[in-house]
């Protein structure tokens, strides 16, 4: 058994892995600020409650706790706020990473997965895409993520320090015992808006743009369920656990949905209506990002379970609708 820091943890995507690891037989330790995490989401191991940013803080807890290794989830996500607010951003997701790694060396704790993004590839060509697509990010957002990704490589260079950096694609779903799922205020991503719409918490969805390049005009996305990539993650760390290689993978399911399958989709599973409208292009947005998924099938032989976007939807359905 692994004893596991995992920054982030109270999170979204962090608790589901706290969940795979302690399934897994690893002990989970998370850290977070309950920024934007929940301490309801604290459910498979301990909880110490501090920021990556408070050195002094990492240091106690790596003491009193002696991980064998670091899952990294800590970071803001949203995307728009970061085009607002770079240095928030940078401040965090780059000099907050940048405190870990030096807490992690002082302690020789040498190996980390670290929570990483399409983003990276900003607006591709041509999908699906693959790990060796060129980098154009296109926001601080995904310039924060593939910033750390330099850093993980320039340590493993100068300290022997064994990473794998994930960059998946749209996280979707839910723990299939509502347990855990994704709570973000204000909430922002497409499938938790739908189906809070679907229940009749707001007036409508809208669609960010009709007009793409695509079969039906709207954006398509790789959507991926978080047990899934919670899977990955544990994969990935035993991987370098049994001093494997460090890793840099996709993960996506390889198949992309638009605004509107997934809208059908969610009226399907619900069997309510949705109502939408449309709106202008949101700057930035590409018109598919869709994940080539082989190298992480091949390193860690990993397939995620859920294939269908219905059956996604239905674990995020039932999640949402037993909330208040």
């Amino acid at each position: 058994m692994a004893t596991v820091l995992v920054t982030g943890g109270a999170g979204y995507i962090g608790s589901h892995a706290c969940k795979a690891l302690e399934a897994a037989g690893h002990l989970p330790v998370v850290y977070d600020n309950l920024e934007n995490g929940h301490e309801w989401a604290v459910q498979w191991g301990p909880f110490e409650k501090g920021d990556i940013r408070e050195r002094a803080r990492l240091d106690a807890v790596i003491a009193r706790h002696r991980p064998d290794a670091v899952m990294h989830f800590a970071g803001y996500i949203e995307v728009a706020d970061s085009v607002r607010d770079p240095l928030r951003f940078y401040r965090n997701n780059v000099a907050g990473s940048l405190v870990l790694l030096q807490a992690m060396h002082a302690a020789s704790v040498a190996q980390i997965v670290f929570s990483s993004s399409c983003a990276v590839y900003g607006a591709p060509d041509m999908v699906p895409i693959s790990e060796d697509t060129a980098f154009a990010p296109i926001s601080p957002y995904a310039r924060s993520k593939l910033a750390m990704e330099y850093m993980l490589e320039d340590c493993r260079t100068a300290h022997g320090l064994s990473y794998a950096a994930l960059r998946y694609f749209n996280a979707a779903g839910a723990d299939s015992q509502a347990r855990i799922g994704e709570s973000h205020s204000p909430e922002t991503h497409a499938l938790p808006l739908l189906i809070d719409t679907a229940l009749g918490r707001r007036k409508h969805f809208s669609i960010f743009g009709s007009d793409y390049p695509t079969a039906d005009g709207t954006a398509i996305r790789d959507y991926i369920h978080v047990d899934d990539l919670a899977a990955a993650h544990v994969l990935a760390l035993e991987h370098l656990l049994a001093a494997e290689d460090s890793l840099v993978l996709n993960l996506g399911t390889g198949t992309g949905v638009s605004v509107r399958e997934l809208i059908d989709a969610v009226e399907r599973v619900s069997g309510r209506e949705v109502p939408v409208v449309d709106e202008a292009r949101r700057p930035g947005d590409p018109p598919a990002l869709v994940a080539d998924p082989a190298r992480a099938r091949e390193t860690l032989n990993w397939r995620p379970a859920y294939s269908e976007i219905e059956a996604i939807i239905t674990t995020a359905w039932k999640w949402h609708a037993e909330r208040n």
